[in-house]
């Protein structure tokens, strides 16, 4: 996983101060690549997170787009939500359609 040709697959932003962002014994493996997870509006996402009260979703346990392999990790599910209508969650599905309709 390194070298020019997977460069597009990881980045580590040691200047960030939020570096990094969730627990590792492992910084040097940390990927920055997702700073938000393009899968948190996903019931399905796969990875280790929590509801809060709210109904909001606490992901600060989750490594899954963290970590080198992440990439392929959320593009696989993102491809496969793709194929299929997938389940989103949006805490305020009232609120859009009312917008919308």
């Amino acid at each position: 996983m390194s070298g020019p040709k997977a460069s597009y697959r990881f980045f580590r932003n040691t200047e960030c101060k939020y570096f990094p962002c969730h627990k590792t014994s492992f910084p040097e493996r940390f990927n920055c690549l997702f700073c938000f997870c393009p899968l948190y509006f996903m019931d399905d996402c796969g990875g280790r997170f929590t509801r809060l009260e709210s109904g909001h979703k606490d992901c600060s346990h989750c490594m899954l787009p963290h970590t080198p392999e992440g990439y392929d990790y959320v593009l696989k599910k993102l491809r496969t939500c793709f194929q299929r209508p997938c389940r989103l969650r949006f805490d305020d599905q009232e609120e859009t359609g009312k917008k919308q309709g």
